[in-house]
Protein backbone atom coordinates (compact mmCIF):
# COMPACT_ATOMS: atom_id res chain seq x y z
CA UNK A 1 0.00 0.00 0.00
CA UNK A 2 2.89 2.15 1.00
CA UNK A 3 4.55 1.65 -2.34
CA UNK A 4 1.57 1.95 -4.42
CA UNK A 5 0.79 5.45 -2.88
CA UNK A 6 4.46 6.51 -3.19
CA UNK A 7 4.78 5.32 -6.96
CA UNK A 8 1.57 7.30 -7.51
CA UNK A 9 2.90 10.99 -6.38
CA UNK A 10 6.60 9.98 -7.26
CA UNK A 11 5.05 9.62 -10.75
CA UNK A 12 2.59 12.93 -10.19
CA UNK A 13 5.01 14.99 -9.70
CA UNK A 14 8.04 13.77 -12.45
CA UNK A 15 5.16 14.54 -14.70
CA UNK A 16 4.65 17.97 -13.07
CA UNK A 17 8.14 18.20 -13.91
CA UNK A 18 7.67 17.30 -17.84
CA UNK A 19 5.03 19.81 -17.39
CA UNK A 20 6.96 22.79 -15.98
CA UNK A 21 9.51 22.50 -18.46
CA UNK A 22 7.20 22.40 -21.46
CA UNK A 23 5.83 25.67 -20.47
CA UNK A 24 8.43 27.57 -21.22
CA UNK A 25 8.44 30.21 -24.10
CA UNK A 26 11.89 29.41 -25.41
CA UNK A 27 14.05 26.12 -24.58
CA UNK A 28 17.36 28.10 -24.29
CA UNK A 29 15.13 29.62 -21.26
CA UNK A 30 15.50 26.51 -19.20
CA UNK A 31 19.30 27.06 -19.13
CA UNK A 32 19.24 30.90 -18.11
CA UNK A 33 20.44 32.18 -14.27
CA UNK A 34 20.26 35.73 -12.70
CA UNK A 35 20.93 37.76 -9.90
CA UNK A 36 20.88 35.08 -6.80
CA UNK A 37 19.42 32.14 -9.21
CA UNK A 38 22.46 29.86 -9.50
CA UNK A 39 20.81 26.98 -10.81
CA UNK A 40 18.59 26.64 -14.34
CA UNK A 41 15.41 24.92 -14.58
CA UNK A 42 17.75 22.88 -16.82
CA UNK A 43 20.50 21.55 -14.26
CA UNK A 44 17.40 21.23 -11.54
CA UNK A 45 15.82 18.69 -13.90
CA UNK A 46 19.32 16.89 -14.64
CA UNK A 47 19.67 17.00 -10.94
CA UNK A 48 16.40 14.99 -10.36
CA UNK A 49 16.90 12.21 -12.59
CA UNK A 50 20.40 11.95 -11.01
CA UNK A 51 19.27 11.83 -7.61
CA UNK A 52 16.27 9.59 -7.93
CA UNK A 53 18.61 6.91 -10.56
CA UNK A 54 20.95 7.01 -7.97
CA UNK A 55 18.96 6.93 -4.48
CA UNK A 56 16.38 4.52 -6.02
CA UNK A 57 17.66 3.27 -9.00
CA UNK A 58 21.02 2.51 -8.09
CA UNK A 59 21.26 1.81 -4.40
CA UNK A 60 17.76 0.21 -4.21
CA UNK A 61 16.88 -1.16 -7.31
CA UNK A 62 20.44 -2.09 -8.08
CA UNK A 63 20.31 -1.10 -11.45
CA UNK A 64 24.02 0.08 -12.03
CA UNK A 65 23.24 3.71 -12.70
CA UNK A 66 26.22 5.94 -11.83
CA UNK A 67 25.63 9.17 -11.18
CA UNK A 68 27.91 11.93 -12.27
CA UNK A 69 26.76 14.48 -9.83
CA UNK A 70 29.16 17.11 -11.32
CA UNK A 71 27.38 17.23 -14.55
CA UNK A 72 24.13 18.01 -13.33
CA UNK A 73 25.29 21.00 -12.61
CA UNK A 74 27.86 21.97 -15.09
CA UNK A 75 25.93 20.18 -18.35
CA UNK A 76 24.12 23.10 -20.00
CA UNK A 77 21.83 22.92 -23.45
CA UNK A 78 20.14 19.25 -23.52
CA UNK A 79 17.15 19.24 -25.72
CA UNK A 80 14.46 19.07 -23.50
CA UNK A 81 13.05 16.00 -25.61
CA UNK A 82 16.15 14.04 -24.13
CA UNK A 83 15.09 15.67 -20.76
CA UNK A 84 11.88 14.58 -20.89
CA UNK A 85 12.57 11.25 -22.34
CA UNK A 86 15.15 10.91 -19.20
CA UNK A 87 12.06 11.75 -16.61
CA UNK A 88 9.43 8.66 -18.37
CA UNK A 89 12.89 6.26 -17.91
CA UNK A 90 13.30 7.78 -14.41
CA UNK A 91 9.63 6.72 -13.91
CA UNK A 92 9.62 3.12 -15.41
CA UNK A 93 12.36 2.99 -12.98
CA UNK A 94 10.89 4.25 -9.87
CA UNK A 95 7.48 2.16 -10.36
CA UNK A 96 9.66 -0.71 -11.14
CA UNK A 97 12.03 -0.86 -8.48
CA UNK A 98 8.75 0.49 -6.01
CA UNK A 99 6.76 -2.34 -6.98
CA UNK A 100 9.53 -5.10 -6.25
CA UNK A 101 10.61 -3.77 -3.41
CA UNK A 102 10.09 -5.91 0.09
CA UNK A 103 8.50 -4.89 3.61
CA UNK A 104 11.27 -5.79 4.78
CA UNK A 105 13.78 -3.43 2.80
CA UNK A 106 11.18 -0.20 3.02
CA UNK A 107 11.73 -0.34 6.71
CA UNK A 108 15.18 -1.31 7.11
CA UNK A 109 17.88 1.07 7.20
CA UNK A 110 18.52 2.26 3.96
CA UNK A 111 22.13 0.71 2.62
CA UNK A 112 23.50 4.52 2.33
CA UNK A 113 23.60 6.60 5.70
CA UNK A 114 22.33 10.44 5.25
CA UNK A 115 24.45 13.17 6.36
CA UNK A 116 25.75 10.62 8.45
CA UNK A 117 22.78 9.07 9.95
CA UNK A 118 21.05 5.39 9.45
CA UNK A 119 16.91 6.07 8.32
CA UNK A 120 14.87 3.60 7.15
CA UNK A 121 14.55 3.17 3.59
CA UNK A 122 10.96 4.28 3.79
CA UNK A 123 11.80 7.43 5.50
CA UNK A 124 14.43 8.14 2.57
CA UNK A 125 11.99 7.79 0.01
CA UNK A 126 9.81 10.52 1.54
CA UNK A 127 12.47 12.95 1.25
CA UNK A 128 13.31 12.21 -1.84
CA UNK A 129 9.84 12.80 -3.09
CA UNK A 130 9.92 16.02 -0.95
CA UNK A 131 13.09 16.77 -2.93
CA UNK A 132 11.40 16.63 -5.44
CA UNK A 133 8.35 18.81 -4.91
CA UNK A 134 10.85 21.43 -3.48
CA UNK A 135 12.81 21.76 -6.56
CA UNK A 136 10.00 21.24 -8.93
CA UNK A 137 8.42 24.46 -7.03
CA UNK A 138 11.43 26.25 -7.35
CA UNK A 139 11.28 25.54 -11.62
CA UNK A 140 7.98 27.07 -11.32
CA UNK A 141 9.17 30.24 -10.24
CA UNK A 142 12.43 29.84 -11.93
CA UNK A 143 10.34 30.04 -15.34
CA UNK A 144 7.67 32.54 -13.67
CA UNK A 145 10.74 35.06 -13.06
CA UNK A 146 13.09 34.36 -15.82
CA UNK A 147 11.25 33.37 -19.02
Amino acid sequence: MVTQALCIIFERDLNKLKEEISLYKSEDNIWKTANDVNNSAGNLCLHLIGNLNHFIGAILGKTGYVRERNKEFSDKNIPIEKINNDIDATIIMVKNVLNNISDETLYSPFPEKKQGQEHPSIFILMHLLAHLEYHVGQINYHRRLLD
